[in-house]
């Protein structure tokens, strides 16, 4: 041990004498080669390790639902306002103008309301979720859109919204079970015809993936993403659709998203194993530490039913990049990021507050079984996508532009 310390000790005034010795411009030099090559090399990793999302293919695109005679259809294509976006984006760096037009637009909504469920494998629970999840969508919304009206009722907010009709886009994301033919015969017992519609991802993409290539392919005013298990009580989605507009700008932008922090505490939680409740704290914790500000407030980032108006939708979703569990953080640290509109539609520089507003509601929650998450590995994984996601953004490697 002594021989280790005195040879320590040599080094370092091995290394004084010579820098000692070193003219300062040299010294001056080495120290910023160092500095450059050191930023280099990290923003080399990051860019190594950042995850770069691969491009649907054509199949992904398309689209199957039932027949009134209850056959099923052939695959038809989807509706893609992302498309549009993409085009006008090519437009935009062609002639040097990144103006609203040609990133904040989005078609207009053909329905109220939008439903995506990622599912895999879920050919077990994802019947129970469906019936609930019809049963008030057919009652708020019912099947057919009703026209146009204000946003409610507010006469400073985006001009007139769709009113009436749903619809369920299912992204079955690679799933090796009978989820698929699950979803049609539910279609088939409830007349949902063209109203649920499953799209087949060919290979999979995570439950980030899938949400995301649903979003895409929204028609809706509003779009939600809700899990497979029904975990959630769908029928609170009303709370978030009123949440959502009572934050919303002047572009009818805004965010609800469903909580269970007022749950830790209580019986639900308190069951669980010690292990799974301090994974639970200390990602919470780092959340907090990794996270931009507005971000950081959220308390419960992973609940996974979340709305979005359509007008948040061309800020956030087209910069995508997470595609495992971590990607409800980078939706709302895009949100947090999106240039400000005021009421002219011209754009400002956001400040501390999230660009997008994020309304947090408490919503009814349950544990289901069946679940396929395994909490330790999902927790490191987590942690790791989360500190790769935040680094990505801060040196450059994922950028808006």
């Amino acid at each position: 041990m002594a021989s280790l310390l005195e040879m320590g000790q040599t080094l370092l005034w091995t290394g004084y004498e010579t820098a000692k010795a070193t003219p300062l411009p040299i010294l001056l030099t080495l120290l910023l080669t160092t500095i450059v090559a050191t930023l280099a090399f990290i923003y080399a990793a990051i860019y190594v390790l950042a995850p770069t999302p691969r491009p649907p293919f054509p199949s992904e695109k398309l689209y199957i639902t039932t027949k009134p005679d209850g056959s099923t259809t052939t695959p038809k294509l989807l509706s893609c306002w992302h498309d549009e976006w993409l085009a006008h984006r090519k437009e935009a760096e062609k002639i040097g103008d990144f103006s609203d037009k040609h990133t904040g637009t989005i078609e207009e909504a053909e329905v109220e309301m939008s439903v995506v469920i990622p599912a895999f494998n879920e050919e077990e629970r994802l019947e129970i979720m469906l019936e609930e999840a019809v049963a008030f969508l057919d009652a708020e919304y019912g099947r057919q859109r009703k026209g146009k009206g204000k946003q409610n009722g507010s006469a400073h907010k985006a001009a007139e919204a769709v009113r009436g009709g749903y619809e369920i886009l299912i992204v079955n994301d690679g799933s090796r079970d009978k989820t698929v033919d699950v979803a049609l015969e539910f279609s088939r017992k409830n007349g949902l015809h063209d109203v649920l519609r499953v799209c087949t991802l060919k290979q999979n993409r995570g439950k980030g993936g899938a949400v995301t290539h649903g979003f895409r392919h929204v028609r809706g005013e509003y779009a939600i993403f809700a899990d497979a298990d029904g975990a959630s009580k769908f029928e609170d989605l009303a709370k978030l659709v009123e949440g959502c507009k009572e934050i919303a700008d002047e572009s009818n932008r805004g965010i609800a998203v469903g909580s269970r922090a007022y749950l830790v505490g209580s019986e639900a939680v308190v069951k669980r194993s010690v292990v799974r409740n301090a994974l639970m704290r200390s990602f919470h914790l780092l959340l907090r530490l990794l996270t931009p500000p507005a971000t950081s407030q959220v308390r419960d980032t992973q609940c996974g039913f979340k709305l979005f108006s359509r007008s948040s939708l061309p800020h956030i979703i087209p910069y995508m990049h997470t595609e495992g569990w971590i990607f409800d953080v980078e939706m709302l640290m895009l949100a947090e990021s999106a240039p400000s509109i005021t009421a002219s539609g011209e754009k400002e520089n956001f400040g501390t507050d999230s660009a997008i507003k994020v309304a947090e509601v408490p919503i009814g929650w349950k544990e289901v079984a069946g679940g396929k998450l395994n909490v330790l590995w999902a927790s490191l994984e987590m942690a790791w996508g989360l500190a790769i996601l935040r680094a990505s953004w801060m040196v450059g490697v994922y950028r808006r532009r």
